[in-house]
């Protein structure tokens, strides 16, 4: 099978193409324009594979989409392309307007069109998937799970912009019949996360000795998925999922955001024990929360459990501890992404 993934440059997209490389024989266009949080350095053994090609291409350019479809004939298409950092929406939304709308809808004409010229059986087999997040829903109160029937509520930019590319892969379903599929996600976490999230940006900092910043009280809730389960999740969708449903995929792993970083820092003190930072979690610090902070988080994964079978194969204490040796262990992957356009500094105060 021939699968084009959009984003497979970035931490989800990455862990996708890493996973298909390794456990199936399926070849992979990667499009990818290689923004700020785009690393070839990600794909890992797959940058050597011949079956996977990366095309450095902005997915709202429609001509050049239109020529990798002519030229690599997809069975199947991997939406994940996307800008995804809440801060970053607050302080300018254009980009994720530009990107995460009009990108996905340069995508679904493209394939739209492409779809059509098909022969039957190749039509029947071809599937464009979207994956999207729970922010979409809003924010819980202190109970209750998001499921696939709830209602949209978002309250970032960024939430916004992946709520609207979702009702339009609903609509170029419904109206033109093109056989789509949509996931929502709960929280990433894992080997070559860009650092301006939670999990990397606590274990960056306190490595380097820096205070580790928690908004508000660090009270919000989120639930964690491990992203070689979601990739896993992902892959099955697309093999399995019936054409215009939603499947929502979740670790079920619930934990207050000042719970992980003092788990991150307890960790750090076990497997540095002479680091002069001990401990930790000393280096926490308080700060102005973020604007419209979303209090809870909580994915009901029932349906993907029951219609498809899948389960998650990570515990999150031990995901986490794992995740916080990857990055001990490969400082230079994140020293080179550091080095960058950012260095750790607060986002998303601007609103």
């Amino acid at each position: 099978m021939k699968i084009l993934v959009t984003g497979g440059a970035g931490f989800i997209g990455s862990a996708v193409i890493r996973h298909i490389i390794r456990d199936t024989d399926w070849t992979v266009a990667n499009v990818d324009k290689l923004t700020y949080a785009g690393n070839l350095e990600s794909l890992a053994e797959a940058r050597d594979s011949n079956r996977h090609t990366h095309f450095k291409v902005d997915i709202t350019d429609r001509a050049a989409i239109d020529g990798i479809f002519a030229s690599f004939r997809p069975d199947a298409i991997l939406h994940l392309a996307a800008e995804s950092h809440v801060d970053r929406s607050i302080d300018g939304a254009a980009p994720f307007i530009d990107t995460n709308i009009g990108g996905t809808y340069t995508l679904l004409e493209a394939a739209l069109a492409y779809w059509r010229t098909l022969d039957p059986e190749a039509r029947a087999r071809f599937r464009f998937q979207h994956i999207s997040t729970d922010e979409v829903f809003g924010s819980l109160g202190a109970t209750g799970k998001f499921s696939e029937t709830t209602p949209y509520a978002p309250n970032s930019p960024y939430a916004a912009s992946k709520a609207a590319s979702d009702h339009l892969v609903r609509a170029w379903h419904h109206t033109h019949g093109l056989p789509t599929l949509a996931t929502n996600c709960s929280n990433n976490y894992g080997p070559y996360h860009f650092p301006e999230k939670l999990i990397p940006l606590t274990i960056i900092r306190a490595l380097r000795g820096q205070s580790l910043p928690v908004y508000g009280k660090g009270e919000n809730v989120r639930d964690w998925l491990h992203v070689e389960d979601h990739a896993e999740a992902l892959t099955l969708v697309l093999r399995q999922g019936k054409p215009g449903e939603t499947y929502n995929v979740g670790g079920d792993s619930e934990r207050k955001n000042i719970d992980v970083v003092r788990t991150i820092c307890r960790t750090l003190d076990e497997l540095l024990p002479a680091s002069p930072q001990r401990p930790h979690e000393r280096l926490i610090e308080f700060v102005t929360d973020r604007p419209g902070h979303d209090a809870r988080y909580a994915i009901d994964a029932t349906k993907i459990r029951r219609e498809l079978g899948w389960q998650p194969r990570h515990d999150f204490n031990d995901g986490l501890r794992q995740t916080v040796r990857w990055y001990l262990e490969n400082r230079g992957w994140w020293e080179r992404v550091m080095s960058g356009a950012y260095r750790g500094e607060r986002l998303g105060l601007t609103g």
